[in-house]
């Protein structure tokens, strides 16, 4: 255990705090992702039960997609502002309001239309419903990552801060697969006498996800602690550098539009995100869809290979933080080519082989190369501005990453509908993969930080 001040009472409350900060946060946050993934799980449904196409539902994903970045950046801003408990428990609240409401989206639907539409407008209908709630939800979602980064950074010493960030990156693969198995084995549940993907059960992928988003709220409510300042403790020693370090010597402190948005390095990251966050949507949103129609599984073996994916991406994320601080010296750019360059290898092999053990395996094997990137593009933003800009340039970057899984959603689903299969979304992600090593070897010269520049 770091000593962090003298006072051994102090020091011993102090770690208690930060050790249920971190754990909370990761429970918290992993709660969002609950919420926001489980619609992948019920898109199978949707499309048999209610005749939800998939061009629909790439819409669905591509107006997300977008209104989750911009939400993300804009309460980035605001998270800095307020309590960070009551901020990532109203947005629990409200996620687990929509959520609840997407179980009643025919009815809602059916309200609209006043019951006397024709088939093709009830369809259309309730493509709108859906999407609109989708879009609040994704809008509601932003609320969940400024409170935790807030938290960490007050929480967490900096010579601490790139493991445990690390530590805490695990929440998105932890929800995700933990969501991928409920979600598959409830969609399992409702096949009736065929091979078909849990017809009649995709509201529960909703209402299963809210009734645990409630009791979580609660729980966050009640355990989540905030600031060490607003729990009666001082503030961890070493982040009053930074502030002390821009007002020293009437050295005026370098603008937003210098540190970051000028920054010739943040927008290649932020391409580099595209790319990663493309790729990743492919699985993420429309993984259930795609190991079912292409390799024929049931929806319980797509849920158990999904989060395998995604548990894979725990250990690549992990690992890969330690070679970047072992062997390329901090310049996480040069590990992420590699990766980037093995994640389009091993998608060509996820599609390339039979159904069965060896497909699964290489695309746990994307996971585990792709995750790793996607949690050092945010250090090396960091790095690269530091940590006086941290959220706007992590939050600048994230701009980027969700385009990338709205356009990756929209043309992901358009292109199965149009080509009848699988082959040329795989394909064309596989291709974006590989445009993703180009933009990080762009950044191969790049310094490992700025610090003391």
């Amino acid at each position: 255990m770091t000593r962090l001040f003298e006072d051994e009472a102090l020091n011993r409350r102090f770690h208690r705090g930060q050790w249920r900060m971190l754990g909370m946060t990761i429970v918290g946050y992993t709660l969002f992702y609950f919420m926001r993934k489980n619609f992948s799980f019920a898109m199978p449904g949707l499309e048999q039960d209610c005749g939800i196409s998939k061009s629909m539902l790439g819409n669905c994903l591509f107006a997300g997609g977008i209104v989750y970045g911009i939400s993300k950046f804009l309460n980035g801003f605001v998270g800095d502002r307020v309590n960070a408990r009551k901020m990532l428990c109203f947005g629990l609240l409200l996620c687990t309001l929509v959520n609840v409401a997407f179980g009643f989206a025919p009815a809602i639907a059916n309200l609209i239309s006043g019951g006397g539409a024709d088939a093709a407008s009830r369809v259309t209908t309730l493509a709108v419903v859906l999407g609109g709630l989708y879009v609040l939800n994704q809008f509601f979602q932003g609320t969940g990552f400024p409170p935790c980064a807030k938290l960490i950074a007050h929480w967490i010493p900096p010579h601490e801060l790139a493991t445990k960030m690390n530590v805490w990156n695990t929440s998105h693969s932890i929800g995700g697969g933990i969501v991928a198995k409920i979600c598959g084995v409830i969609m399992g549940l409702g096949v009736i006498g065929s091979a078909n993907q849990g017809v009649g059960m995709w509201k529960w992928c909703f209402w299963s996800m809210a009734i645990l988003g409630f009791v979580g709220l609660v729980l966050m409510w009640l355990r989540l602690p905030g600031t060490p300042e607003e729990q009666g403790l001082p503030p961890v020693p070493g982040t009053e550098g930074a502030k002390a370090d821009d007002q020293a010597g009437g050295q005026p402190r370098p603008s937003v539009w210098k540190a970051v948005f000028s920054h010739p390095a943040i927008w290649a990251l932020g391409c580099c995100n595209f790319t990663i966050n493309a790729v990743r949507a492919l699985v993420a949103d429309w993984g259930p869809t795609l190991l079912q129609e292409a390799k024929h599984l049931t929806s319980s073996e797509a849920g158990t290979v999904i989060m395998a994916f995604e548990f894979a991406g725990i250990a690549g994320m992990l690992l890969s933080g330690w070679v970047t601080d072992r062997f390329a010296g901090g310049r996480s750019p040069r590990v992420c080519v590699f990766l980037m360059a093995l994640s389009a290898v091993f998608l060509g092999l996820f599609w390339t082989l039979p159904s069965g053990a060896a497909s699964g395996a290489a695309l746990c094997a994307v996971g585990f190369c792709l995750y790793g990137p996607q949690a050092l593009t945010g250090v090396a933003a960091t790095n690269l501005c530091g940590k006086q800009f941290a959220g706007t340039s992590i939050g600048f970057i994230s701009l980027f990453s969700y385009i990338g899984v709205s356009i990756s959603g929209k043309v992901c689903g358009t292109l199965a509908q149009s080509t009848g299969g699988w082959q040329v979304p795989v394909w064309v992600v596989a291709g974006t993969a590989a445009a993703g090593m180009v933009f990080f070897l762009t950044l191969w010269r790049a310094k490992a930080h700025n610090y003391g520049s």
